[in-house]
């Protein structure tokens, strides 16, 4: 088996789809349905890279990935890389737009303390060019 990857999201279908995608590349998914769940995984299954989607009910993804940076709980684990998956608020922005195909700005992923973002909705073959990438 490959590198292993535990995917954080709270949709069932996105968790299926990156299982799918991933696990076609060897790579080894370990799944979790929310952030607290997430975090207890990383302990139990010492994933290579953790894809963390943000929006979650309950705590969101950056409240996860700031725990698993900073947390003393933590420290053996916050070398991890981890990709954030964002989406933008449907605030009148259409697909169409220069907006909706931007990346968010250098600042908010610093913010974040993630390695990487990605957009949803997110291109297989960038997605997996970024997970090559943060494994090294």
């Amino acid at each position: 088996m490959g590198k292993k990857i535990l995917v954080i999201d709270d949709e069932a279908r996105i968790r299926d789809s990156l299982a799918g995608l991933l696990g076609g590349e060897s790579y080894q998914v370990v799944m979790a349905s929310d952030g607290d769940e997430g975090l207890r995984k990383v302990v139990d299954e010492r994933p290579d890279l953790i894809i963390l989607d943000v929006i979650m009910p309950g705590r969101n993804g950056f409240e996860i990935c700031h725990d698993l940076k900073t947390d003393p709980r933590y420290h053996f684990f916050s070398e991890i890389p981890v990709l954030m998956l964002t989406v933008y608020p449907s605030d009148g922005v259409t697909e169409h737009t220069h907006a909706a195909k931007m990346h968010l700005p250098k600042s908010e992923g610093m913010l974040m303390e993630a390695e990487d973002y990605l957009q949803k909705p997110f291109d297989n073959q960038e997605l997996l060019k970024r997970v090559a990438k943060l494994l090294g």
